[in-house]
């Protein structure tokens, strides 16, 4: 094998990535971006493997949740502590229904590019290039928003680093008290339709009131005052990942630095392409999503690519089919990793292929499609005896309405009230905690052997 270097990406085909009409402002944006401090760092990538790797044990869980583009106009320290806080929340849910640590992953700190379906897009008769994040362009629709801007990436560094400084201190400075969190999530549940939901929240109440009882309290037990909290996102721009990686002095192998994480999307997995090129040699856990199109050689081919010495922890497959489509793929890509022996963490996204248009015009995600699709995804792990280690959201901390259902029963005309999200829907606080109250119940069953019924 030869050795891999960081820019061997540019010698392969590239998609899914702009074309700057200004080779020298993007040359001098990489060397400045090039000499700036890496976000994250290798025993921190280091960690979350082996963390992974215990989720596909079933020794652990992961929850990955976040927005699906994050926004320069939208950036405030509220709106990363609304999430956060959400995420806590679901952690503890998610905990008490596996019985075991819940890894919490945020789409945070770097999701700022996105993949389009198009190139350009149309309104009103006038074409222009699509939207591709604010690490690119502008949502704006005019010619000069439109044009893809290297400074963009200076800004984006700044603003991850800023995202990463307040949740390293929301992690460890108290915030994260386990006392605290569960005091957020029982004011979910006084609400006569969360009434179902009160029974678990008052076990786990329950759970705490004996810890302190026998001793063990937040005060005297440093464990219960922090967390762990990694971040990852889609590694599209490979400009910006490149200008971030880093060679470990420890190892002697090369960091993405611009997040713990870092996946590749179900549009730029091509084996030969400069995606899975650039994702072939760091040391971070790598995500692949999976959708309806992969095939069985094209999972062989990319396990081998992006694990090639099956190491635990370092694969995650994010499987996106949509509510209704999970039986007719996940069993053969289950049974192809199965026969080819991979080491491989199996996560269940249930926002992308459930996408709709809504009669009033917005893009939404039914909550219950997505709860299917989550049901359908623990079933057929069930099924083929293989562990499910984790969830993959779209959400935020904010009060918005943009997915329909849940117990605050957002309704298609209810979408133009607060429709905050520059790409696609995310589910907010409360469709957020509820989902992690249904998965908990999932894993209550599957650990107690019995069919999952609501709670």
């Amino acid at each position: 094998m030869t050795e891999w270097h960081k820019s061997d990406w540019r010698n392969k085909p590239r998609i899914q990535m702009p074309e700057y009409t200004d080779p020298a402002a993007l040359n001098a944006v990489e060397a400045q971006l090039g000499k700036y401090p890496p976000l994250v760092f290798a025993g921190e990538a280091r960690t979350l493997k082996d963390r992974l790797a215990a989720a596909a044990r079933g020794e652990a869980f992961l929850l990955q949740g976040g927005d699906c583009a994050e926004s320069f106009e939208q950036f405030t320290a509220d709106g990363i502590r609304d999430t956060f806080k959400v995420m806590l929340q679901m952690a503890m849910v998610l905990t008490y229904g596996a019985k075991v640590p819940v890894v919490k992953v945020g789409r945070m700190a770097g999701q700022f590019a996105k993949p389009r379906s198009a190139p350009t897009e149309v309104k009103n008769g006038v074409e222009l290039p699509s939207y591709r994040g604010d690490i690119i362009n502008e949502l704006d629709f005019t010619p000069e928003a439109r044009i893809p801007d290297p400074r963009k990436m200076l800004q984006a560094y700044t603003q991850a680093a800023a995202t990463l400084n307040l949740l390293r201190a929301f992690s460890t400075g108290g915030y994260a008290d386990v006392h605290q969190v569960h005091a957020w999530t029982l004011g979910f549940t006084e609400g006569e339709k969360a009434a179902r939901y009160r029974t678990m929240a008052n076990r786990i109440s329950d759970t705490l009131d004996f810890m302190t009882a026998a001793g063990i309290d937040s005060s005297n037990t440093p464990e219960l005052q922090s967390v762990d909290f990694y971040t990852s996102h889609e590694s599209l721009l490979l400009e910006y990942e490149e200008a971030l990686t880093r060679l470990d002095s420890t190892s002697g192998n090369w960091l993405a630095g611009s997040g713990h994480m870092i996946w590749i999307g179900d549009r730029t997995r091509q084996p030969d392409g400069a995606h899975v090129e650039f994702a072939s040699g760091v040391l971070n856990p790598v995500g692949l999503k999976c959708g309806p199109t992969t095939t069985a050689e094209d999972l062989k081919v990319l396990m081998n690519r992006l694990n090639p010495t099956n190491e635990e922890g370092k694969l995650t497959l994010i499987a996106r089919f949509g509510a209704g489509k999970v039986a007719e793929h996940l069993p053969r890509l289950i049974r192809t990793v199965k026969e080819q022996g991979a080491n491989v963490t199996w996560v269940c996204d249930a926002m992308h292929g459930n996408t709709i248009k809504s009669a009033t015009g917005y893009k939404t995600r039914p909550f219950e499609s997505v709860l299917q699709e989550v049901r359908e995804f623990f079933s057929i792990h069930n099924a083929e005896g293989t562990i499910p280690g984790g969830v993959h959201f779209e959400m935020t901390g904010q009060d918005v309405t943009e997915c329909t259902g849940g117990v605050r029963a957002v309704s298609e005309e209810d979408l133009s009230d607060r429709y905050h999200t520059a790409c696609d829907p995310r589910l907010n606080a409360s469709q957020s905690l509820e989902l992690a109250f249904l998965v908990a119940e999932e894993l209550t069953a599957r650990r107690e052997g019995r069919p999952a019924q609501a709670v």
